[in-house]
């Protein structure tokens, strides 16, 4: 067992502002942490909950592979991680949304909730169409509630959470893109 030292009390540094120490000792002085909370953790459960059931209404099988595709379609493997930047995105997005709207007086949240909400059923519902029941010409109908569920979302934030609406932009051209190809699909397929 190896004696315990004291260092000098000159090496321990001195100059902690008061924000700082603050922060260290967990008191409210200072600004709000910006960084990961509960709200992160939420909105990272919840992308999770809809991406996990999208992909798992996603069959990629005999029936899919029998498509006849437009020769623009990237492959299938580029689909997962370009799904999985933007699910990052949209959470993100929604985090930015939520501590911005605690700033406002009515807050804005509860009307983010629901557009999240609504653009989360309609996300998978294009999937539970296209993919489980085989029906791309339903799913094109339904893309245009997802898309109009995108842009709802982004003119929500806009006036109080604009970065919240930058991030959605991806997300929208993704789903513009991905319109293209589904109505590609179901006139190829006639």
């Amino acid at each position: 067992m190896t004696p315990s030292r004291q260092l000098p009390s000159h090496s321990v540094q001195q100059s902690t502002s008061p924000v700082a120490a603050s922060t260290l000792a967990g008191t409210a002085a200072g600004p709000p942490a910006r960084g990961l909370g509960i709200d992160s953790l939420v909105a990272a459960v919840a992308v999770i909950i809809v991406a996990g059931t999208g992909g798992a209404l996603t069959r990629l099988d005999d029936w899919y592979y029998a498509l006849k595709q437009p020769a623009f379609k990237p492959p299938d493997w580029a689909f997962g991680p370009a799904w999985t930047v933007l699910f990052f995105m949209i959470a993100w997005a929604a985090v930015v949304g939520w501590r911005a709207g605690s700033r406002r007086d009515p807050s804005p949240r509860l009307r983010m909730l629901t557009l999240l909400a609504i653009n989360a059923l309609a996300n998978v519902g294009w999937s539970l169409l296209y993919f489980f029941l085989r029906r791309p010409d339903w799913a094109l109908a339904e893309v245009v509630i997802l898309w109009g569920s995108i842009v709802t979302l982004i003119l929500h934030f806009r006036p109080y959470a604009p970065r919240a609406a930058v991030l959605l932009v991806p997300y929208l051209l993704w789903v513009s893109f991905a319109a293209v190809l589904n109505f590609e699909a179901v006139r190829l397929n006639r």
